[in-house]
């Protein structure tokens, strides 16, 4: 099988701490990795998985059309519009750049495959901060973002309702018996859009795996996370995780269906 590339662009972060122990007090700083689990589900598989971190994105996230021609698929992952929009050069010396945003909407347009995970900062999440509405991004979505905090939380878990027709390549060996998820970004679906999976009734019913295609190209929101903490332990566990990434991306790449 033809192999893909692939780039996953977010899914890190870095935490500081003040910690305090009487008269005295100490700081500390963590670096974390969130889609470990996704390396994982695509090792000896097709995909040749470039992870591009979030602090690394402001600079290294292509900038030109040949540049992101080198990909396949692109999935845009709890990361905010802003890292791509205020390159340093912007940010700090005033000079132009690319538009990375319209960059990835016209490499969608003429045939590559644009995937967006759910997160405190994609489609719009936490505060409304992703800022992913009304971008070059989100047109070539199969869903639009609302204008404020985006987010549903259920730290009960709710169950994915699988919709989609069982023959769809995306859902291909999964059934419809999936374990609980702990949230999600609220969406609203675009005209021609499919919804394979959705929540329940009782939380809304919104969308969580919608495709989609734009151009030439192929897209797929998932409006959950890609791994802990909306997307449990258990769920990464589940026989059927790497299939569902693997599914997505053979699906996007236009490997299948």
């Amino acid at each position: 099988m033809t192999e893909k590339n692939v780039l996953l662009v977010g899914e890190s972060w870095m935490s500081a701490a003040t910690h305090y122990k009487g008269f005295d007090q100490f700081g500390s700083v963590t670096y974390h990795l969130g889609a470990e689990p996704l390396v994982e589900a695509l090792k000896d598989s097709p995909f040749k998985l470039t992870y591009m971190p979030s602090h690394e994105a402001a600079t290294a996230f292509p900038d030109t059309a040949e540049k992101m021609a080198a990909f396949d698929a692109i999935i845009v992952s709890d990361i905010g519009a802003n890292t791509l929009l205020l390159h340093p050069d912007v940010w700090l010396k005033g000079e132009p750049v690319p538009n990375r945003l319209k960059l990835l909407r016209e490499w969608t347009r003429n045939g590559g495959g644009l995937i967006m995970i759910g997160g405190y900062l994609t489609f719009q999440g936490i505060d409304g901060r992703g800022r992913w509405r009304r971008t070059p991004v989100e047109e070539a979505l199969p869903v639009s973002c609302l204008p404020y905090d985006d987010r549903i939380e259920v730290p009960e878990g709710f169950k994915p309702v699988v919709t989609g027709d069982a023959s769809h390549p995306v859902l291909a060996g999964l059934g419809t018996d999936w374990p609980l998820l702990l949230g999600a970004n609220e969406v609203e679906l675009k005209d021609g859009a499919t919804v394979l999976a959705r929540l329940p009734e009782d939380e809304g019913g919104f969308p969580l795996l919608v495709t989609g295609s734009f151009g030439k190209g192929r897209t797929l929101a998932w409006t959950s996370d890609i791994g802990p903490h909306w997307l449990p332990n258990a769920f990464v566990a589940w026989e059927g995780y790497g299939r569902l990434w693997q599914n997505v991306l053979s699906w996007t790449t236009k490997l299948a269906g």
